[in-house]
């Protein structure tokens, strides 16, 4: 009964449209129908997605009614799977979407003047199963909300599927090097906030069963990949500067350290995924760890030793004054990621 109601409940939608919209337009708004429609069975056709990202690349103004189009989709909707499908139609934007759609995604919330993915309230009630998805609806916006204000913070879509080959990556390890240790500490820092927000998935056997779970677990696992490169890039230059940070530099790194390694073991739960670079992830930041603790006991050594004779007080280094750093730079195996 329920699905029946919801292809009425589309039938309806697409009457209203035809009524209502700009002839121009009218394909626009049919195309978020098709991918968040109101059956429950599976995630979003994928020749309906790459049609609708395929709509978004002609212009702006194309983009942004799209984009209204969905979100206005997603917060008027009371139904758990139209909400999941809107968020996962999102989610698709952000990694293989074309440019414009991806900017008019993320200038959205601003041109309205709120948070569009803020779903903390929702709530489907209809049954214990819809109850169960109303916690994914509410996790899934808080994730992606983090990823797009992640990205944006960091100057680029960190999980966009796009920019992957090895000159790009070379480009970025290029790039990452002339940044100043502060704003590598900031991105590394909002980088494991979304990795933690990803061990935040809800726990439940749906997953399984439901394959539109399933669609955005799969997603999900791309992230993870994406996130993790992400951090090793940023875990070779410290790794390069790490005689040269500063004491409170060095304290927040190993916070940073001890925050990820925390998320081991779930994320070892959610994703059984054997890949080079998550081996490496882990033993460069357990590696990171120790090499920094060992750095700055070496450095209060010489700082006693220092004070006990004058004729070496002018000859402290001062850490904290060291700006930028240009020095050969640990190379990661990409091929095997």
């Amino acid at each position: 009964m329920r699905e029946i109601l919801g292809k009425v409940k589309d039938k309806i939608s697409l009457s209203k449209l035809a009524l209502l919209s700009k002839p121009s337009f009218l394909s626009h708004h049919i195309a978020v129908l098709r991918t968040t429609s109101h059956s429950q069975s599976s995630p979003p056709n994928d020749h309906h997605i790459t049609t609708l990202l395929s709509l978004g690349d002609s212009s702006r103004a194309t983009a942004s009614i799209l984009i209204s189009s969905l979100m206005n989709r997603l917060h008027r909707t009371k139904d758990s799977h139209v909400a999941l499908k809107c968020l996962y139609i999102i989610h698709h934007i952000i990694k293989r979407g074309p440019f414009i759609l991806k900017d008019q995604l993320s200038i959205f919330p601003n041109t309205n003047g709120r948070n569009n993915l803020k779903l903390s309230g929702f709530r489907d009630a209809t049954s214990a199963k819809t109850w169960i998805l109303s916690a994914w609806v509410q996790w899934y916006a808080c994730y992606l909300e983090t990823m797009l204000f992640t990205s944006k913070n960091i100057g680029f879509s960190i999980c966009s599927t796009s920019g992957n080959s090895l000159l790009e990556k070379e480009k970025l390890e290029d790039l990452i090097s002339s940044f100043m240790t502060n704003d590598l500490i900031k991105d590394f820092g909002l980088l494991i906030i979304l990795v933690e927000e990803i061990c935040k998935v809800p726990d439940n056997l749906l997953v399984e069963q439901d394959k539109l779970l399933h669609g955005v677990m799969d997603l999900l696992a791309s992230d993870y990949l994406s996130i993790v490169n992400e951090i090793l890039l940023r875990l070779s230059e410290f790794n390069e500067r790490v005689g040269l940070l500063s004491f409170t530099d060095s304290v927040e790194l190993c916070t940073g350290f001890e925050r990820l390694l925390s998320c081991k073991k779930k994320l070892s739960q959610l994703f059984l995924i054997q890949k080079p670079s998550i081996e490496t992830l882990w033993e460069m930041t357990e590696d990171m760890c120790d090499k920094i603790g060992m750095v700055n006991l070496k450095k209060v050594k010489r700082r006693d030793s220092a004070t006990e004779s004058a004729r070496f007080g002018d000859r402290v280094v001062r850490t904290s004054d060291s700006v930028k750093f240009s020095s050969g730079r640990l190379r990661l195996n990409w091929s095997g990621v």
